[in-house]
């Protein structure tokens, strides 16, 4: 349901965690989980299949869906969902746009 990582950001750790909400039959699991805490504390949340706990989580800064076109290729699409998630998507399109793919 929940994996922790470790990540850097500025040089100090940083915690990602990486959510899977695929076999929650009901939102409050999430609650039931223990899940609030993680999501009030720093560092960056992934999630699969937030739908599962609709209602529970904070307003995500970014919405990203990935669709397979074929075997070998897929399509993303990356969505902001709040103000500083397209202040980020925003910072990324002109890294992307100005230093290439290898900015990010």
């Amino acid at each position: 349901m929940v994996e922790p990582h470790q990540g850097e950001l500025d040089g100090q750790p940083w915690p990602i965690w990486h959510f899977d909400f695929y076999r929650f039959s009901d939102p409050r699991e999430w609650e039931d989980a223990g899940f609030r805490d993680i999501f009030a504390g720093p560092g960056l949340k992934l999630m699969e299949w937030p739908d599962k706990v609709a209602g529970q989580l904070p307003p995500p800064d970014w919405v990203i869906a990935i669709e397979a076109e074929d075997e070998s290729s897929r399509h993303v699409r990356v969505l902001a969902g709040t103000e500083r998630g397209s202040a980020w998507l925003e910072s990324a399109h002109q890294a992307l746009w100005l230093e290439g793919p290898h900015a990010l």
